[in-house]
């Protein structure tokens, strides 16, 4: 991004399609995410809820293991994290094969009553085919580019 005009245009493309989505709290995956979900939940007015790498968190916390090209690791979230919201966007860098955003949504259903309006990502890649997948699971995507 570059400036700060060029980055405050790409968070309002970012948070435009989930404006009228009564979203309850802003989740994202750790890092890269942290860096445009932070944003996009201040312009809906909402709540920013990390998830996080294992030994990050302070207090109890639920969390799933998934594998990734590299190896396996583990995500997690406060038990306590997602009291009072219960409409959630995911938000993330990129969009490859899902299975990180997959490890979300499965952290997630740890949970009761908890709906994930969508996810969204500043780039898919399509030909990874991500986005099937997650629309096989009922979750809406929106992304800035296919790359």
């Amino acid at each position: 991004l570059q400036d700060a005009g060029h980055f405050k245009q790409v968070i309002n493309e970012m948070t435009d399609p989930w404006k009228d989505s009564e979203i309850d709290a802003v989740l994202s995956i750790e890092s890269r995410g942290f860096i445009m979900a932070g944003a996009i939940a201040y312009n809906l007015n909402t709540a920013f809820i990390p998830l996080r790498k294992p030994d990050k968190l302070p207090a109890e916390t639920y969390s799933i293991s998934y594998t990734l090209e590299y190896g396996t690791t583990e995500m997690h979230i406060h038990k306590d994290a997602l009291d009072g919201h219960t409409n959630l966007l995911i938000i993330d860098d990129l969009l490859a094969t899902g299975g990180t955003m997959i490890a979300a949504i499965d952290l997630i259903k740890k949970f009761n009553n908890k709906k994930i309006v969508g996810a969204g990502f500043m780039i898919n890649l399509p030909e990874l085919k991500g986005e099937q997948k997650l629309k096989n699971l009922g979750i809406e995507t929106h992304y800035l580019m296919d790359f």
